[in-house]
């Protein structure tokens, strides 16, 4: 799509503060708008009406990229990403299957998100093994149940429940806190283009303005959809797949390629090799699902 090129582009060196207010001139869509514009881009390919789609959403894709700031990688670079997947979802948007198009966009925009964090993985020098992955993905969620919000170093009492809870060493608990909580990422709550003082806008108040149309977004009802996907195409996997997958990719304390090669009476990239057989075979089941639901388009 050539649109892409016409976007305005986060970067870190022009600032978000400025990206944000660039995008906020772009007005939201009616539905029998976006309907109209969607069909223009699906019968006749108009590029004009496909980056009005995406320029429309843009405070959408902004809105969700933020909630994945505290992984340690530039903010700029996540709501790139963000775009990246709104794209492909104005890209692949049938307007006749009833619903709007932020519904639809809010799991490309995630999975291009998710995508950028597993390859940047190196970037934020991640450990390979389970227990730093399980770190890396839990940390956040294991502060806030103690209420340990504060910014910097976590306190010792904080470090220890944490290490104990997941299951890793202290020594790793304050390394990856240190590395998460860098980067330079100004808090949703910082006055939006550094103004101080009472009444000063933030990023946060911003991204949920009356306009946004957040009740149409229907997020639960998708996660639910995919949610019943998924249980459904793990019927396709055999006994040891599902039980490899499950225990690898759907726990929250994944278990090791070690335990189960021990399990299995087989090497350990015998398990691996099977983890990735299963995930591939589990991905195709779930677009067919998709596609005879009517849930996405077929691509060719």
């Amino acid at each position: 799509m050539s649109t892409y090129a016409n976007l305005p582009a986060p970067s870190p060196e022009a600032g978000l503060s400025r990206y944000l207010t660039e995008i906020r001139k772009f007005p939201m869509l009616e539905p029998e708008e976006e309907y109209m514009l969607a069909k223009a881009w699906v019968d006749h390919e108009d590029k004009e009406a496909a980056h009005r789609l995406v320029t429309s959403h843009l405070r959408l894709a902004a809105k969700i990229a933020m909630g994945y700031r505290g992984y340690g990688l530039p903010t700029a670079e996540v709501v790139s990403e963000a775009n990246v997947g709104l794209m492909q979802a104005v890209k692949r948007f049938d307007p006749e299957k009833g619903f709007r198009l932020a519904t639809y966009a809010m799991w490309w925009i995630r999975a291009s998100i998710q995508e950028y964090i597993l390859r940047s993985w190196s970037l934020v020098k991640m450990g390979t093994t389970a227990g730093q992955k399980k770190l890396f993905f839990n940390l956040r969620k294991a502060k806030n149940k103690i209420g340990a919000l504060e910014e910097g170093d976590l306190r010792p009492e904080h470090v220890e429940k944490i290490a104990t809870q997941l299951n890793v060493t202290e020594e790793e608990v304050v390394s990856m806190n240190r590395r998460m909580s860098g980067g330079g990422d100004a808090s949703l709550n910082a006055p939006l283009g550094g103004s101080e003082g009472e009444g000063a806008a933030e990023w946060q108040d911003w991204l949920t303005d009356e306009g946004d149309h957040a009740a149409e977004y229907a997020e639960q009802d998708e996660m639910e959809g995919r949610r019943e996907l998924l249980i459904e195409a793990m019927a396709a996997l055999n006994e040891r797949e599902r039980h490899i997958l499950t225990e690898r990719r759907l726990k929250d304390n994944p278990v090791t390629l070690e335990d189960l090669s021990s399990e299995y009476g087989v090497s350990r990239e015998r398990i691996r090799q099977i983890e990735v057989r299963a995930f591939e075979k589990l991905q195709r089941k779930m677009r067919e699902l998709a596609v005879e639901r009517g849930l996405v388009r077929r691509i060719n």
